[in-house]
């Protein structure tokens, strides 16, 4: 006989022994006030405050998750966010057209997110924010390979789908962009069990990979692995390559093919309206946590004696029972000790891209550039360096240039400088573009406003990893960008780490979580010494804990419910 038993435990709330703070922090200073002796710490019991350092997507996540698991376990724990730039929001930051703020801002930084980044989209939802939807006009995006378009989409005309779909079938066949499609749903698909109640709590990045299957998919770059998929080889390096740099400044035969397939899930793009930013100060806002902008942190130093984590700027030293780094550590230039766990973080190089905004009463960028005489040039353009592959062509001079509507006041209408209405131009590139450059392309330029900057981190194949969890106290969620580097995946790479410190420092977790116990009992007949018979049981028990779930797991997201 064989029975199976499933056995619910009730909720378990892990409470650590702490103190109360004998003051109310602010949710902005900009300094954190009198210095903390590290002589004065108990041995056995280090400060209950948590530094995060960097504001970006990763910091900022992390404070509003540790505010959610303060709500459910009732955790007594101060947050300080410590920001070296004047501002939230990292690489999410706008501009000003005219550096006027009466006028719309545009997006200078991260762009665009879609609805499978769950955690940016229940965000919007949750901070009653509004969301500017993409690709809903009638703009026409061609792809240039430097001396030829080789294909146009878009623009107006009620059969205009259709015929998209027969230019793409007609160059790279009709199995190409299906087969495509297919490879990067099923990639997404095991993406979104990271929001699952079961989703793992991961310590390495490697081991994630692995529960994932993706090492196979991290080890080989984007050119490489869509030809396993049969994938037309033509339809990868043109308009693959177009997408991955447009969306990394890499090249579809160099980035790696986890990271290749996320340039390629962008359908239902969207981003916030007034700035994407905007996400990042309500997750610090909604934590209440203390922040210091423009205070860089200078060193980090750990005390074996307490445990606790001096944190140092240019006029403090505070004492923290842990600390998470959600800056790119070469780039943070903070000194730690003890030294050798410098050692801890491999160099990741980052792509340095220039952005060239700029206003223009020119409706479309110059047709003679592209060799289209009378006819207008596309206002979105990708590029492919694959003329350069082939050898048959030098690289494009720049790797996206994209119009972004017409210059707009604050309340939407649009705006009319002394050229009339202006249209709203960015451009990436490799290369300062010239102002010569600017006005053979556009003619008339208006406002121009130029910003380079370490953009993307490069993205090789590759099955290895810095650490999360760097050591006892310290952890490290950019870890997590060499893998997959978005805006979205920063706030589920703060949301683990966040739950490791928890789970490490007060038996805690984001969630409440609930012990599931499933007890085999497997009974058999044995022969006592005398000859009697008798019934033994066996029984195993393992033991796993979920998160608890309060929705349907169809619109279930870990951390936002459970």
């Amino acid at each position: 006989m064989r029975a199976h038993l499933i056995v619910a435990a009730a909720l378990l709330v892990g409470h650590a022994t702490a103190f109360q703070l004998p003051f109310n922090i602010p949710f902005l200073s900009n300094s954190h006030g009198s210095v903390s002796s590290i002589d004065s710490l108990s041995v056995e019991n280090p400060p209950n405050k948590i530094a995060i350092i960097g504001a970006g997507a990763g910091g900022s996540s992390a404070a509003f998750w540790i505010a959610k698991a303060k709500q459910r376990f009732g955790l007594d724990v101060e947050v300080d966010v410590y920001e070296k730039s004047n501002y939230i929001g990292g690489r999410s930051t706008v501009v000003y057209p005219y550096d006027n703020k009466e006028l719309q801002p545009v997006e200078l930084g991260a762009s665009i997110f879609v609805e499978d980044n769950k955690n940016l989209w229940r965000a919007i939802e949750e901070f009653d924010l509004e969301k500017i939807d993409f690709g809903k006009d009638d703009s026409v995006m061609g792809l240039w390979d430097g001396s030829q378009i080789l294909l146009t989409t878009g623009g107006k005309g009620f059969y205009t789908g259709w015929l998209d779909t027969v230019k793409v079938a007609w160059r790279y066949g009709f199995s190409a962009h299906r087969r495509a499609k297919a490879t990067v749903q099923s990639m997404i698909d095991t993406y979104l069990t990271l929001y699952a109640p079961s989703a793992p709590r991961f310590s390495n990045i490697t081991t994630l990979a692995e529960e994932l299957d993706w090492t196979p998919i991290l080890a080989q770059t984007a050119a490489e692995y869509l030809d396993t998929k049969g994938i037309n080889r033509q339809y990868t390096r043109e308009l693959v390559d177009a997408l991955t740099r447009v969306n990394y400044g890499q090249n579809v035969d160099a980035i790696h093919a986890l990271e290749g397939m996320c340039s390629m899930a962008a359908d239902g793009a969207s981003s916030v309206k007034g700035g994407n930013f905007q996400l990042f100060e309500e997750f610090v806002k909604r934590s209440n946590a203390s922040v210091s902008l423009e205070t860089a942190v200078t060193a980090l130093k750990h005390d074996e004696a307490s445990g606790a984590w001096l944190v140092s700027t240019a006029d403090s030293r505070q004492a923290y029972r842990a600390v998470i780094l959600a800056a790119p550590f070469h780039s943070a230039n903070i000194s730690l000790f003890p030294e050798a766990l410098a050692e801890s973080f491999p160099e990741q190089p980052y792509v340095r891209l220039h952005v060239t905004l700029l206003s223009t009463p020119a409706p479309s960028p110059n047709s003679a550039y592209f060799g289209l005489g009378a006819h207008s040039a596309p206002t979105t353009l990708l590029t492919t360096a694959n003329a350069v592959r082939e050898g048959t062509g030098a690289e494009p001079e720049f790797n996206s240039l994209t119009y972004h509507g017409k210059v707009r006041a604050a309340d939407g209408e649009p705006w009319a400088g002394e050229a009339g209405e202006e249209w709203v131009v960015k451009i990436f590139s490799k290369k300062r573009l010239t102002d010569d450059w600017l006005e053979n392309m556009f003619g008339k330029v208006g406002w121009v406003l130029r910003k380079e900057w370490d953009a993307y981190p490069v993205l090789p194949p590759t099955t290895s990893f810095a650490p999360i969890k760097v050591t006892e106290g310290l952890y490290y969620v950019n870890a997590f960008e060499p893998f997959i580097s978005t805006m979205e995946t920063e706030t589920i790479a703060a949301r683990n780490v966040v739950d490791l410190l928890l789970h490490d420092e007060f038996g805690a977790a984001i969630c409440p979580i609930k012990l599931v116990e499933e007890i085999d009992i497997e009974e058999h007949t044995v022969v006592l010494e005398d000859g009697e018979e008798a019934e033994v049981y066996d029984v195993k028990v393992d033991v796993e804990q979920v998160p608890v779930e309060e929705k349907d797991p169809k619109s279930f997201v870990l951390g936002w419910d459970c």
